[in-house]
C-alpha cells in the first residue's frame, strides 16, 4: 500500500506544472538592504557625510557585497515591476563600484561644486520648523571644520598619486574659496535656514538660535574656509598640471573611459561620442541658418551672433527684472502642462536666484530639488549675476530645462511614485535627467513657449551648446584639444554670451563626460517617440506616452528603451 500512495503522489508531483522560479532570498529584503546601502553616507545622522578612506572603503566592501548577491537571485521568478527594480539595481550597483575604483574622493571638488559648495545647496534644503531640526542645522554647522579637514586630506592624496584638477579649474575654484571666506558673517546665506523663526519656538530661543549660528559662522566655519584657501594656494595649484586632459591623469583612459559609460549610461566609446556631436553641429547649423534666413537679417552668421550679443532690447539692468521675465515664463509653461502629460507633481517650484556666494563661477542656471516632507519647494535657480551676459532669448528654453517640464517635473514626480522604492524614487541618471531636460526644450515648440525668431534661435543655440559638448568634452579629455579648439565650437555656433561660454569650458575640464549626458539622453528619447508615433499612428498618445517615460522614475537608457517597447505593445489595437 505504501509503494501505490509514494507512486501516485510521485505521479501527482510529475504531472503538477513546475513552480516559478523564485529568488534565493525575498526580494523585498534585498530593496531594503539596497536603500540602506545607499542611505549609509552620514554614520552621525548629520548633513555632511563621511568622507573619510576608512569609510570609502567600508562602501566599497559593502557594494561589492551586494552585487555578489544580486548574481544569487533569478529574474525569473519576479514581477514585472520588480524585475525592472532589480535590473536597475544591477546596472546601478555596478556602475557605482566601477566608479568607486577610481578613488574619486582624491578630487573633492570641480569649477562649479564640491565639498566647499555642500553647506550652501543644504541651506537651501533646510527649512526648520522645529527645535530638533535647529539644533540639526547648528549642529551641521559646528562639523564644517571636520568635514573640510577630512576632504583636504583626501585632495592631499590626490596630490601624491596625481590625481589634481588642472590649474584653470583650481583658479576658478580659488574665486569661489576667497568669496566665501570673505563673506561678511551677517550676509551669509548659512543663516537663512534660521531666519524665519520656527512658530514652535519662543522668539528669545530663536533669537539665541540666530546667535550661535552667527558664532559657529565665526568660530568654525570661516576658520576651515580660510584654511581651504591657504591650502589651495600653497599646497594644490603649485601641483596641479596645465594639462587639461583626464586621459592625462593615472590611469586616465580607463577613468574617462567609465566616465562616459556612466553620464551616458551606454557603452559609447570617447570616439563614437565625438562623432554623433560633429554629426549634430552641423544639423542643427543648417536648423540655424534658415531660421535668421526668417527673421530677414542681411548679415552672415557671424554678425547675427554679434547683433544677439549686444542688442540692449535682450538684456535687462537689475537682477529682480530677470528673475521676474524668468517668474513670468515659467507660468506660461505652467498653463500648458495638462495639455501634454497625464500626471503632474504635487510638489511647486519657485523662480530664486542662485546663491550670490557661487553665482561668479556658477552656470546661467539649475535646479534644486524640493522636499515635500520638510515643506520645500523646488527651486528654478537663475544665475543673476554679470546681467550683461544673460540674454532674455535664452530664458525661456532655460526654464523649460530647468523647472517645467524639465527638471522639477520629471523629479518631483519621481519622488511620489509611492509604488517604488525609495532609492528609486531617488534616483538621478544624467542621460535620463539631462535627456528629458533638453528633450523639455523642445516641447517648448508644441506648448507655443516661443514668441519669435529669436527666442526659436535661443533653443537651438542651447541645442547647439549640447552638441558642442559631445565635441569639446571628448576633444578635451580623450584627443587632447586646446582650450582654443574647444572653445571655438561654442564662439562659431551658439549665441551663448562669452562669460557663459568659459564657465561652461571650465566644467566641462573639471567634470569630464558629464557634459555628454544631455545630447545623449535628448537623442534616445526623441528616437523612442518617433517609434511609437510610426507604430501607434493614430493611436499615439502623446500624454500617455510622457506617462510612460516619466512613471518608473531615472533609468539607464536601455531600460527606457525596454519600457517604452512594452509601453507600444502594451496600447489598445483598433
Amino acid at each position: 500500500m505504501r509503494a501505490v500512495i509514494f507512486l501516485l503522489i510521485l505521479m501527482a508531483m510529475l504531472a503538477a506544472p513546475a513552480a516559478p522560479a523564485r529568488p534565493v532570498a525575498p526580494f523585498s529584503a534585498l530593496v531594503a538592504d539596497y536603500d540602506a546601502l545607499l542611505q549609509d553616507k552620514t554614520g552621525d545622522g548629520r548633513c555632511l557625510p563621511d568622507v573619510s578612506p576608512e569609510a570609502a572603503a567600508a562602501r566599497r566592501e559593502r557594494m561589492a557585497a551586494f552585487v555578489r548577491r544580486l548574481e544569487t537571485v533569478d529574474p525569473k521568478g519576479l514581477s514585472s515591476a520588480d524585475a525592472l527594480t532589480y535590473r536597475f539595481m544591477r546596472w546601478d550597483a555596478a556602475d557605482r563600484l566601477a566608479g568607486m575604483a577610481f578613488d574619486l574622493d582624491r578630487m573633492p571638488f570641480n569649477s562649479d561644486s564640491g565639498f566647499y559648495a555642500t553647506l550652501t545647496y543644504a541651506a537651501n534644503r533646510t527649512n526648520v520648523r522645529t527645535e530638533a531640526e535647529a539644533e540639526a542645522w547648528l549642529s551641521c554647522l559646528e562639523a564644517a571644520p571636520g568635514y573640510y579637514a577630512a576632504n583636504i586630506a583626501n585632495a592631499r592624496r590626490g596630490i601624491a598619486t596625481g590625481f589634481v584638477q588642472p590649474r584653470l579649474i583650481v583658479d576658478a575654484v580659488l574665486e569661489i574659496a576667497r568669496k566665501q571666506a570673505g563673506t561678511p558673517v551677517e550676509e551669509d546665506g548659512l543663516l537663512a535656514p534660521l531666519a524665519a523663526p520656527p512658530s514652535v519656538a519662543p522668539a528669545d530661543q530663536a533669537a539665541a538660535w540666530r546667535a550661535r549660528a552667527r558664532q559657529l559662522l565665526v568660530d568654525k566655519v570661516r576658520p576651515a574656509q580660510r584654511a581651504f584657501v591657504t591650502f589651495l594656494e600653497q599646497e594644490y595649484r603649485p601641483a596641479a598640471p596645465e594639462s587639461l586632459a583626464a586621459r592625462d591623469l593615472p590611469d586616465g583612459a580607463a577613468y574617462y573611459g567609465w566616465a562616459v559609460r556612466h553620464h551616458t549610461t551606454t557603452t559609447l566609446t570617447p570616439d563614437a561620442v565625438h562623432e554623433i556631436g560633429l554629426k549634430e553641429v552641423a544639423r542643427i547649423r543648417a536648423e540655424m541658418e534658415a531660421l535668421i534666413a526668417r527673421t530677414g537679417f542681411t548679415g552672415g552668421f557671424r554678425d547675427f551672433l554679434a547683433f544677439l550679443r549686444t542688442d540692449p532690447r535682450f538684456y535687462v539692468t537689475t537682477r529682480r527684472a530677470l528673475l521676474e521675465k524668468a517668474s513670468e515664463i515659467a507660468k506660461r509653461i505652467d498653463d500648458q502642462l495638462p495639455a501634454h502629460f497625464g500626471r503632474l507633481p504635487r510638489l511647486t517650484y519657485g523662480v530664486r536666484e542662485v546663491p550670490r556666494d557661487i553665482e561668479d563661477t556658477y552656470t546661467t542656471g539649475r535646479y534644486f530639488p524640493g522636499d515635500a516632507a520638510k515643506g520645500i519647494a523646488g527651486g528654478f535657480m537663475v544665475n543673476t549675476g554679470k546681467l550683461d551676459q544673460r540674454p532674455l532669448y535664452e530664458l525661456p528654453a532655460l526654464a523649460l530645462h530647468e523647472a517645467v517640464p524639465g527638471h522639477h517635473l520629471q523629479t518631483s514626480l519621481a519622488g511620489e511614485l509611492e509604488d517604488l522604492p525609495p532609492f528609486r524614487r531617488r534616483a538621478y541618471l544624467n542621460a535620463y535627467g539631462e535627456g528629458w531636460g533638453l528633450y523639455s526644450e523642445q516641447m517648448g515648440e508644441e506648448m507655443g513657449i516661443y514668441r519669435d525668431e529669436y527666442e526659436r534661435f535661443g533653443r537651438l543655440s542651447f541645442d547647439m551648446w549640447r552638441a558642442c559638448r559631445l565635441v569639446a568634452d571628448t576633444g578635451i579629455h580623450w584627443k587632447h584639444w586646446t582650450l582654443d579648439q574647444a572653445r571655438a565650437c561654442f564662439t562659431d555656433n551658439t549665441a551663448l554670451a562669452p562669460h557663459n561660454i568659459e564657465t561652461e569650458l571650465r566644467r566641462y575640464i573639471g567634470w569630464p563626460g558629464q557634459a555628454l549626458a544631455y545630447k545623449i539622453g535628448e537623442l534616445k528619447l526623441l528616437e523612442l517617440r518617433q517609434r511609437a508615433q510610426e507604430k501607434l499612428g493614430d493611436r499615439f498618445n502623446e500624454r500617455a506616452f510622457h506617462d510612460a517615460v516619466l512613471l518608473a522614475g531615472s533609468l539607464p537608457l536601455d531600460l527606457l528603451e525596454d519600457r517604452v517597447d512594452d509601453w507600444i505593445k502594451a496600447q489598445p489595437k483598433p
